[in-house]
């Protein structure tokens, strides 16, 4: 681990992993004598290396920089130090709806006073029922019974892999408008994966044949190609974890793509035909060479960048043997490279050379004179399952956004795969944020689908933007450059098997499977406790309207009043309760992942608004009714022995 962030002076061959910082899925070859423009983007900054990434290959000698709160590291742990905790969407609504109901409640409670003094009523049981109704408007039950409500999403999220460490995270999940996600891990397998193999008749014809297709026959023509992949290879296995590699990610695909679609083991051909000399991979020649024993031919396999190695080729290989290499053949092979650059794949060429005998002294050259065997293309796919999530989350309308570390052509092309970028999005670099301002920004964001090549100030800056165009937006991440976004979105979501401690202690919820579907059943689950919290509402203030329009109508009729402040809080906190959290366990609907988000600043839409008043005045008239049958006595009986049941909707309702 680099433990500070130093500038390169020298080194050989050094690869860095800067996942954790820049979100780039392959580690990245440095080089000292390279010269930077001013603001080049974290991750092209070759000459330097970053506290807390790691060493995957080579050596090298630098000068120290900055330490401690000073590094690039240190800036992060800075952001996150600035960015205060902030109230949910769902504290907001709840905080504006007890505003509302005080300034009613208040409102209220001066009418009916000012009503009872021109009716010369005495003051103080005048002046106990006004305080009565202003403690009617408020129900007192909803905080516990939309913090239960929430409890209960949470126990049920947990067991779909879904960890929620900020209770109100349940609801604000289901609110969301946005949900942006980092690309490596969590909408691709973070694994790389070799997808498509071309060898000369492929080169001929201008084709690739994807792995997944190919036929048990036309695994056969390909073997050498594999042989080649596995046996020029450093990286091996790791025995103590299933599917991981210890090494170079490029160099592990081509282990799996022997073990998995050819059926090669590594271990066991390495031990068949061991390795007797090599030429290790160099950053000047870009490639690296191995020799082995096969069926008694000393055999030199070399893996690198196609066009270097091109050079080195006089001979290319084909079904019926080798023949010389032509130009036309070479500008097909780099015209075939191109194309699969295009579609974000990393490529890789491969070639062989008999030798008559293995080089005795260290150093000795012997790529040259090489047959070209052909062509590997590889990417970090996409998660099979992601595909159907995203559209899942589109018809709820929610918009996905991806923002990576990695470049815009390899994250444009997975969004165009996962159905995130489509014609007339944007897509959008570090550097195009930079020459940005926030007004430009806000213009831009709702049509941006992509963001590549991003520093942790960059997704920072994409999640305020949206904050101030009125999304309500979610973040998944997993790096430690994820954690000042993470802890800036309304939710933020933080991977929990490939995620780092750092984006964990900053995020609302973690993932437990690291799985993007993971995020449509939170929004489902979300979405749920919205509504249901919404069905208590209206119960509560349905029988809370209903008191007030009793003790209204009852002071401008002049009667005794109905209920008394005792019953008020009987209602709202024992009868009201209980029956308010059977409302809160109800199953979603069916086309709930249908409905689109409510963007709305408070829980009270038009429609509920509706439904409060409707069910009130029922209730208003019942009590009314009750109250009036209970009156041929005795008022006081009416209060005392039948008042909370006269009075109270709970019982009314089925009684009617």
């Amino acid at each position: 681990m680099v433990p500070a962030d130093i500038r390169l002076i020298e080194e050989a061959n050094l690869k860095v992993q800067e996942a954790s910082l820049t979100g780039e899925s392959v580690p990245v070859e440095k080089n000292a004598e390279e010269v930077l423009q001013e603001g080049c983007p974290l991750g092209d900054r070759v000459n330097m290396v970053y506290s807390s990434s790691l060493i995957t290959y080579g050596r090298a000698t630098g000068v120290v920089v900055a330490t401690g709160m000073d590094t690039e590291v240190g800036s992060i742990a800075d952001m996150l130090n600035e960015e205060d905790d902030f109230d949910t969407p769902l504290k907001r609504k709840l905080a504006a709806v007890g505003k509302t109901l005080s300034i009613v409640g208040i409102i209220v409670c001066v009418v009916i006073f000012g009503i009872g003094m021109l009716y010369k009523r005495p003051i103080l049981p005048l002046f106990m029922t006004a305080i009565s109704l202003a403690i009617s408007i408020i129900p007192e039950g909803l905080p516990a019974t939309a913090t239960i409500v929430m409890a209960l999403g949470v126990k049920r999220m947990v067991k779909e892999n879904a960890l929620v460490r900020k209770l109100p995270a349940v609801e604000t999940l289901g609110s969301s408008t946005v949900i942006c996600s980092d690309k490596t891990g969590t909408l691709t397998q973070n694994k790389m994966t070799v997808t498509c193999l071309a060898m000369e008749t492929d080169i001929k014809t201008h084709n690739l044949k994807e792995v997944k297709n190919l036929s048990e026959e036309e695994k056969e023509d390909y073997k050498e190609l594999v042989f080649a992949g596995a046996l020029c290879n450093d990286a091996s296995i790791d025995p103590d974890k299933k599917h991981a590699i210890l090494g170079d990610p490029t160099e592990g695909a081509l282990i799996f793509l022997a073990q998995d679609n050819f059926k090669i083991n590594q271990e066991e051909l390495e031990e068949k035909y061991p390795r007797e000399y090599e030429m290790p991979f160099d950053s000047d020649r870009k490639m690296m060479t191995t020799v082995h024993r096969i069926n008694n031919e000393i055999t030199a396999y070399t893996k690198g960048a196609i066009d270097e190695m091109l050079e080195l080729c006089t001979k290319i290989l084909t079904p019926k043997g080798e023949r010389e290499i032509t130009s036309e053949d070479k500008e097909r092979i780099i015209e075939l490279s191109t194309k699969m650059s295009a579609r974000a794949l990393r490529t890789l060429g491969f070639a062989k050379r008999i030798i008559k005998e293995i080089p005795e002294e260290e150093g000795t050259n012997i790529e040259n004179n090489l047959t070209f065997i052909g062509i590997c293309g590889m990417i970090d796919p996409p998660r099979p399952e992601v595909l159907k999530a995203i559209k899942t989350c589109k018809n709820a309308g929610i918009r996905i956004v991806m923002i990576t570390g990695d470049h815009l052509i390899t994250a444009t092309t997975i969004a165009k795969e996962l159905g995130i970028y489509e014609e007339g999005n944007n897509s959008l670099s570090g550097d195009d944020l930079d020459e940005m301002t926030d007004e430009e920004l806000d213009k831009v964001v709702e049509n941006t689908a992509v963001y590549a090549r991003v520093s942790p100030n960059h997704k920072l800056r994409i999640i305020q933007s949206l904050k101030r165009t009125g999304e309500i937006a979610g973040m998944t991440g997993d790096g430690v450059n994820d954690a000042p976004a993470l802890k800036a979105a309304d939710i933020g979501i933080a991977m929990g098997i490939n995620g780092t401690d750092v984006a964990k202690d900053s995020a609302d919820m973690i993932l437990l499977d690291d799985d993007f579907t993971t995020i449509v059943y939170a929004v489902k689950e979300g979405r749920r406790v919205y509504r249901n919290i919404q069905k208590v509402i209206q119960f509560l203030l349905a029988g809370n309207i209903a008191e007030i329009l009793t003790l209204l109508i009852a002071t401008l009729l002049n009667w005794e009043a109905p209920i008394l402040a005792i019953h008020v809080l009987c209602i709202n906190l024992a009868t009201d309760s209980l029956p308010a959290l059977a409302l809160g366990v109800d199953p979603a609907s069916k086309d709930i992942m249908k409905e689109k988000p409510i963007k709305s600043g408070s829980l009270f839409e038009k429609s509920l608004v509706s439904r409060v008043i409707l069910h009130g005045i029922f209730i208003t008239i019942a009590t009314i009714m009750a109250y009036q049958i209970g009156l041929r006595t005795d008022s006081h009986i009416v209060r005392t022995n039948n008042g909370i049941c006269s009075a109270c909707h709970v019982t009314i309702i089925p009684c009617i």
